[in-house]
């Protein structure tokens, strides 16, 4: 019967040799940006619910107090529009996200 490691040798076994080096340390963020106090508005112009003001009121507010000053977003408005099955409750729209992000 062959004998069995123990975690300690496995874990050894599994950690590199020598030194870690830091290349670089930096932000991806995408092109994207939109300011907070400009997100209720995009938000309700892109999802087409612009008639729920009660809701829209609520959202500004909760955007004003949230520390956020910025949103940063890998779709655009244009592709939204193109595909509005992204910004549709329930829609089948996660291969359409998928896809576009290849």
């Amino acid at each position: 019967m062959a004998s069995m490691a123990s975690v300690e040798e496995i874990r050894n076994a599994q950690r590199a040799k020598g030194s870690a080096t830091i290349l670089a340390i930096g932000t991806a963020t995408p092109e994207n940006c939109i300011h907070q106090s400009d997100f209720p508005n995009y938000y309700f112009r892109v999802t087409k619910s612009e008639h729920k003001t009660e809701l829209k009121k609520k959202f500004n507010r909760i955007c004003e107090k949230s520390m956020i000053k910025k949103r940063y977003f890998h779709s655009t408005e244009k592709m939204l529009e193109d595909h509005p099955n992204i910004g549709a409750y329930m829609a089948p729209s996660i291969y359409m996200t998928r896809d576009h992000h290849r």
